[in-house]
C-alpha cells in the first residue's frame, strides 16, 4: 500500500467551509443565454506547458504533437498554459471555455476521469490559486468557464480479491480486496467500501442495471442508488462540488458518463448544486451531460424546470442540455460527402419532436463534430482525418449557424487529424514534446482565421443565435424545388427571426460547381448580401406563379457561404 503526501492538505468533508467568502465577488453578470455560447472544449493536459512557446510562422493546417506511447501519459499541460495562453481561445471567438477534469488523479491517469482526491486540483496541473486565476481572467474576457466533473465513478483506488479484474455478474457484490494508498481516496468519507457498486466492470454499455452498477474498467463505481448509504454519498458529493463553486467561481459543470445514473441522481446533484449557486447570486448556472444513447433517453435528464416527485419531496430535472450525439454521428459524413442530407434533416425533425415534449431547453444541445472519445468508432479519428480545411470549416461553420450551442474540440482550429485504434491518438498536444520553443497556437493559420470570423459573425448576429431553423429546398431549374437528397447536392439552411433572414449554404461536392436556386421568404424584400464566402448582393425572383420566391446561387467545389436578407 502507497501513502501519498498529505501535507497541508484537507482530508475531510467536514473541513470545508460552504458559506459564501467574505472578501470574493463572486461573477454574476453574464448577461448571455446558453444558446450565445461558443465553447472550446480542451484537455488541461494537453493545451499548453508553462514554458513560453510560439507557433511556426504559416497560414497552414498542422498536425498535433506526440508520438503514441507519449500521448498515453502526462505530457505536461498546465492551468498556467491556458492563462498564458486565454487571448488564443478568445480571439478565436469562443466564449466559454471547458476544462477536463482538474482534480488529484491516480498517478497513471493523464485524462483527469480517475479522481483520488476531491478536494484539491492535481498538482501536475497546477492550484487551486492557479484554477481561481483562469476563471477570473476568463470572466474579464467575458468568458464562462465550465469544469468537467465524474459523479458515476472514482478512480481505481481500490482492489478486488486478489488484485485481479472481476467484470459483472448478474448484478453480484464482490468481495472487497483492499485500499490502494493509505491516505487516499479523499475526502476520508469516501474510505469507505460500502460507498461503492462493487459489481465488476461493465461488460454491455447498454444494458442496464449494468451500466449504471458496473464499473468503468478499472475506474470504481459508486453506490448511487436509493439507500441511506447512497444519499449521504450522493450529499457528499454535492458538498464537494458546492466547494469548488465557492472556491473559484465556475459556471458551470458538464457531467460526465450521464447515461451511467439514474435520472433522480442526476436531478438531486443539479437541484442542490443550482440552489447554491443562486446563494452565490449566480442565477444561470449551466448544467451539460454526455449521454450517450437514443434521444428519447434524453428527455429524463433535461428540464430545469420540470418537476418530479421523489417520497413527497418536488425535484427538478437537472440538465440544461446534453451533448448532441445524435448529430455528431450524422454531420461529418454529410459535410464530407460520405451521406446524404436526409439523415441530417431527419435529424432536425426528431429534434423538433422531442423538443416538444421537454420545452425550450430540448432546442439547445450542445452541438460538436469530434471530441476527446470519438465514441463509436473502431479506429478513433478526429474530423480532420478526412476533411480538408474547406470542410472543417464548413463543419465548424454549419455548427455556428445552425441550432444548438457549438463547440469546439481543441486542434481543429488547426487541422489536427489524429487517428488510431486508442483514444490517446486523437488527443494530440498542442505543444512539441521534443522541445521548449514550439506550440500549433497559430492565430495566422487559414483555418484559425476562417473560423473566427464566422464566430464573430455569429457573435453580433441575433439571428444566428435565436432564430428558428428551416432546412431549405433547391432546385436546379428553377421550377421544381425539394429538399436535397444527394451526398454531393447543396445544402442550405435558413435561421429566421421575426422578418430577418441568414441563408447558410454549402456546396458538399469536392469536384462540382453548382449554380442552383434556394426558395426563400419574399417578405417585403428584394435580395440578400453576402456576410461571408462571397461578396455582392443577389436578388429575390419568383416563379410565374408566384408561388415560390427564390435567389440563384453559384458556388464553386466546398463554397461555404452565408447571406442576409435585405431590407427596405
Amino acid at each position: 500500500m502507497f501513502v501519498l503526501n498529505t501535507q497541508f492538505l484537507m482530508r475531510s468533508i467536514n473541513e470545508i467551509n460552504l458559506e459564501p467568502k467574505s472578501d470574493k465577488k463572486y461573477w454574476q453578470n453574464c448577461h448571455r443565454e446558453w444558446r450565445e455560447e461558443f465553447i472550446y472544449f480542451l484537455l488541461v493536459d494537453r493545451f499548453h506547458d508553462s514554458h513560453d512557446r510560439k507557433p511556426q510562422n504559416s497560414t497552414d493546417r498542422q498536425t498535433g504533437f506526440g508520438k503514441p506511447d507519449e500521448l498515453q501519459r502526462t505530457c505536461g499541460g498546465t492551468i498556467r498554459g491556458i492563462i498564458d495562453h486565454l487571448d488564443y481561445i478568445h480571439d478565436l471567438g469562443c466564449t466559454a471555455l471547458w476544462l477536463s477534469p482538474l482534480f488529484e488523479n491516480n498517478p497513471q491517469s493523464y485524462h483527469g476521469y480517475a479522481i483520488q482526491n476531491y478536494l484539491e486540483v492535481d498538482k501536475r496541473f497546477g492550484t487551486k490559486q492557479d484554477l481561481e486565476e483562469l476563471v477570473n481572467k476568463a470572466h474579464a474576457l467575458d468568458m464562462r468557464v465550465f469544469l468537467d466533473i465524474v459523479l458515476h465513478h472514482s478512480g481505481d483506488n481500490w482492489f478486488y480479491p486478489g488484485d485481479e479484474p472481476y467484470y459483472y455478474y448478474n448484478g453480484t457484490v464482490f468481495p472487497f480486496g483492499g485500499w490502494r494508498y493509505e491516505d487516499r481516496p479523499v475526502p476520508t468519507e469516501l474510505r469507505n467500501q460500502e460507498l461503492y457498486a462493487r459489481r465488476g466492470r461493465i461488460r454491455n454499455y447498454d444494458a442496464v442495471p449494468e451500466t449504471r452498477d458496473g464499473d468503468f474498467m478499472d475506474l470504481k463505481a459508486f453506490a448511487l442508488n436509493d439507500s441511506p448509504q447512497s444519499l449521504w454519498l450522493q450529499e457528499l458529493l454535492v458538498k464537494i462540488h458546492c466547494y469548488w463553486l465557492r472556491e473559484v467561481d465556475v459556471d458551470g459543470f458538464r457531467l460526465d458518463a450521464v447515461k451511467h445514473m439514474s435520472e433522480i441522481a442526476i436531478s438531486r446533484f443539479c437541484s442542490s448544486v443550482r440552489e447554491y449557486a443562486y446563494k452565490l447570486g449566480k442565477k444561470n448556472f449551466f448544467f451539460f451531460g454526455e449521454l450517450v444513447g437514443p434521444e428519447n433517453l434524453y428527455n429524463n435528464y433535461i428540464g430545469p424546470k420540470t418537476p418530479v416527485a421523489v417520497n413527497d419531496k418536488t425535484i427538478y430535472y437537472g440538465l440544461n442540455s446534453v451533448l448532441d450525439f445524435p448529430l455528431h454521428h450524422i454531420l461529418p459524413d454529410v459535410i464530407l460527402g460520405k451521406a446524404s442530407p436526409e439523415r441530417l434533416i431527419e435529424r432536425y425533425e426528431s429534434l423538433r419532436q422531442h423538443a416538444l415534449n421537454r420545452g425550450e431547453f430540448g432546442e439547445f444541445l450542445v452541438t460538436f463534430l469530434d471530441n476527446h472519445d470519438q465514441v463509436g468508432q473502431a479506429i478513433k479519428h478526429r474530423f480532420g482525418k478526412d476533411a480538408n480545411n474547406e470542410q472543417i470549416i464548413a463543419g465548424i461553420g454549419f455548427l455556428l449557424c445552425a441550432l444548438g450551442t457549438p463547440c469546439i474540440y481543441y486542434g481543429t482550429e488547426q487541422g489536427f487529424d489524429g487517428s488510431g485504434e486508442g483514444d490517446w491518438y486523437v488527443r494530440e498536444a498542442m505543444f512539441s514534446l521534443e522541445d521548449e520553443n514550439t506550440n500549433a497556437l497559430n492565430k495566422e493559420s487559414h483555418l484559425y482565421k476562417s473560423i473566427a470570423q464566422i464566430a464573430r459573425l455569429r457573435k453580433r448576429s441575433k439571428v444566428l443565435k435565436f432564430g428558428r431553423m428551416q432546412i431549405r429546398p433547391v432546385s436546379t431549374d428553377g421550377l421544381h424545388f425539394h429538399l436535397p437528397e444527394c451526398k454531393e447536392c447543396l445544402l442550405a439552411f435558413s435561421r429566421i427571426l421575426f422578418d430577418d433572414e441568414i441563408i447558410v449554404a454549402f456546396n458538399i461536392s469536392s469536384t462540382k460547381f453548382k449554380t442552383e436556386y434556394i426558395q426563400v421568404e419574399l417578405n417585403g424584400s428584394n435580395g440578400f448580401e453576402y456576410l461571408y464566402g462571397d461578396s455582392g448582393t443577389l436578388p429575390i425572383h419568383s416563379t410565374e406563379d408566384r408561388q415560390v420566391n427564390y435567389i440563384q446561387l453559384k458556388l464553386i467545389p466546398l463554397q461555404f457561404v452565408i447571406l442576409q436578407r435585405l431590407h427596405g
